[in-house]
């Protein structure tokens, strides 16, 4: 059997997946992160973007979305605990691109009582969500 880490991708809502991997990449605060078995232990937020998951024995890769979110690494343990957190396949470029249009339209209107740090960090959202779609059609 392949060298393997356990993997745990949890949003509020649900778990979204579960089980072993060969490795782990996703968007960490000071860059993209690897993850292989027996990593040195880690804490850190992770950004906006798409987590992908080597599952052990599969040829594809599982691909999650996250809106930021905490990452914990063990040696035989990761642990993303996501803010929100979105299936590949459940993805939808209509509401991603819908959502960007609407923090844009509320970052540029001035009379606005918004919080603009909240519109800022759905802009970043949406923009991730869109750039995992784009990197999800390029991997079919």
């Amino acid at each position: 059997m392949a060298n393997t880490i356990h993997v745990d991708v949890v949003s509020a809502e649900e778990q979204i997946f579960s089980g072993e991997a060969e490795f782990v990449a996703l968007p960490g605060e000071a860059g993209e992160l690897g993850i292989y078995p027996k990593h040195t232990p880690l804490i850190t937020r992770i950004r906006p973007g798409a987590v992908r998951i080597k599952v052990a024995g599969q040829a594809d890769e599982e691909f999650v979305f996250v809106a930021g979110g905490l990452l914990e690494v063990q040696p035989n343990a990761v642990t993303v605990l996501a803010d929100t957190a979105i299936r590949g396949h459940d993805l939808d470029e209509a509401k991603a691109s819908e959502a960007k249009k609407r923090a844009e339209e509320l970052m540029t209107n001035k009379d606005s009582t918004i919080d603009y740090a909240k519109a800022q960090a759905e802009l970043a959202a949406a923009i991730a969500q869109l750039a995992a779609i784009q990197k999800l059609r390029a991997k079919r």
